[in-house]
């Protein structure tokens, strides 16, 4: 009871009922709330923090940017829904005026976006054309993944997003974690456009993992693990976030030999065998369930993409899975 009056308390302002209706629809910097408010950086910094106070928003850093967004903790996400929707049926030139300026602030995101994507797209175009396409290694993952609905999936090194994109009609909550703020900015723009915002981006690193133990129902490595040099290690750290039970799902190359790839994108690995997938599946202690091989139709300097299914621990007998996580 406490808390939920303190939630009201902070939601009831002007300026704070605001912020939070704009942040329930994307995840804004300080600096761009205040372009879209009109109002001073240290006014609009106090109302944020208020409003993370009474955990209605919570805050993050990436880079030398600070993003905010609506708590994911579900009675603040309950109490920001039904604040929307009784604002949605109100004309009010204020808010109006809000949402075209955060449209404006999102076209100016986009924009950022775009250049950067252009200027780099080139290369991965270039990685792209040598595998089987992707809507095949995508399609792999979804089926293996499961046909039921997951609550809550990691997509462990997101880059663009484009796993988070796929999966948006299949989970009830997504989380893309990337160490590139320029790689969050394009994630960000696509799930926005595609309207997601049940999946959020976050600047973290594979190896300390930002969240909390047992949080996901699956995790997933989509060309993350040829980039790192302890893959094993990045495997041992889903593990503590997955609940008993889940799953882990890795999609990578097959061992190969184009070394263009260590030379000009910063491959570290040219591929996996699965004896060694499997093998860091055993040591981690994970269960290994499934295994696929897509391998491209023609051509010497094809790549065959490999995609490994594994299980965590299920909770011991006598346990529920609530008193194991």
């Amino acid at each position: 009871m406490k808390d939920l009056v303190a939630m009201f308390k902070a939601a009831g302002d002007t300026t704070r009922l605001r912020l939070l209706l704009l942040l329930r629809e994307a995840e804004l910097t300080v600096t761009e709330l205040t372009q879209i408010l009109g109002q001073s950086q240290p006014r609009v910094s106090r109302h944020l923090r208020l409003l993370c106070e009474a955990g209605l928003l919570e805050r993050f850093k990436e880079g030398t940017w600070v993003f905010y967004r609506v708590a994911d903790r579900p009675d603040a996400a309950s109490l920001a829904a039904i604040l929307v929707s009784l604002c949605s049926a109100a004309e009010d030139s204020t808010l109006t005026a809000d949402r075209h300026r955060l449209a404006v602030a999102r076209a100016a995101r986009t924009e950022a976006a775009s250049a950067y994507f252009k200027v780099n797209a080139p290369q991965w175009e270039r990685i792209r054309s040598l595998h089987v396409p992707d809507q095949d290694v995508e399609g792999a993952i979804v089926r293996l993944l499961g046909k039921e609905r997951l609550g809550a999936v990691l997509d462990a090194g997101t880059g663009t997003g484009r796993m988070l994109e796929v999966l948006a009609p299949h989970i009830g909550r997504g989380v893309g974690i990337d160490i590139s703020p320029e790689m969050l900015a394009i994630a960000r723009d696509r799930l926005s456009r595609i309207g997601a915002a049940h999946c959020q981006v976050r600047l973290g690193d594979v190896y300390r993992l930002p969240l909390p133990d047992k949080s996901f129902d699956a995790v997933l490595f989509h060309q993350v693990l040829h980039y790192l040099d302890d893959p094993q290690a990045a495997l041992r750290e889903a593990l503590r976030v997955v609940k008993p039970g889940g799953r882990i799902l890795v999609a990578d190359f097959a061992p190969h030999e184009l070394e263009f790839l260590r030379r000009e994108h910063a491959h570290r690995r040219l591929g996996f065998a699965d004896h060694e997938v499997q093998g860091w599946f055993h040591a981690v202690g994970l269960k290994p369930l499934a295994t696929e091989a897509l391998a491209p139709r023609g051509g010497a300097q094809k790549l065959t993409v490999s995609v490994w299914l594994a299980e965590a621990p299920r909770a011991a007998r006598g346990q529920s899975l609530g008193e194991a996580a």
